[in-house]
Parts: C-alpha cells; structure tokens; sequence
C-alpha cells in the first residue's frame, strides 16, 4: 500500500508540473508545432534517464524509483497529447510538420533518455 500512495504523490504533483511548463511554453511560441508537449516528454525523458542512471549506481529503493519514475514522471509527461496534437497536424494537411513532430519527439527523447542515464551514472559515481 506504501508505493501505491508513493505512485499517488508522485502523479499528484506531475500532472501540474506538466500543464505549467507546457503552457508555459506554449504562450511563447505560438508556432505550428506543439512545443509545449515536445519540451515536456524530452525534459521528462531527460529526467527519467537521470532516475535511473543514478539508482543503477546508488541503489535507490524500489519506492523512490515508483514514486519518482511511474508516478511523477509518468504523470508529467504525456504520449497521449503527442499522439493527438499529431493526428491534429495531419487532418490539417500540415503533414510535413507532423512528420517533424515524431520524429523530433523520438529522436530528442531517444537522446535525451540515453544523455540522462550517462550523467546520471557518472554524477552518482
């Protein structure tokens, strides 16, 4: 029962640490592509690969890992959003800025994950 409350907090606090950065973002650059959502799924990326790159060399409780990695972290950031401000860009015939959506959400997220596990593992040790 402990991690599941752990999991609560973490998402209780995620959830509008994304809707703030996003909208953030988002009144800044009122652009084609949905900034807001890439900044927060790379940043939780980032974040994420930090996680676990430190806990691989600290050892961190399972519970942190819970708290911090599926709660926060997965409430913070947001595939679904990604996914339908996409299909958004395509039923608006903006096709080449939805192609440039997924492939900068997996490329910047893809290094960002691969960047947080080095530092993290680095910064631990």
């Amino acid at each position: 029962m402990t991690v599941l409350l752990l999991v609560a907090l973490g998402s209780g606090l995620g959830a509008p640490a994304r809707y703030l950065l996003h909208r953030f973002i988002q009144q800044r650059h009122q652009r084609v592509l949905p900034w807001g959502t890439s900044a927060v799924n790379i940043s939780g990326s980032l974040l994420l690969g930090l996680l676990f790159g430190g806990a691989a060399r600290w050892g961190l409780d399972q519970r942190v890992l819970a708290a911090v990695g599926t709660g926060f972290l997965g409430s913070y950031t947001t595939f679904s959003t990604f996914t339908w401000e996409t299909v958004r860009l395509v039923e608006n015939r903006a096709y080449l800025a939805a192609v440039a959506n997924v492939a900068l959400s997996l490329v910047a997220g893809l290094a960002a994950i691969s960047a947080g596990i080095a530092v993290g593992m680095l910064w631990a040790g």
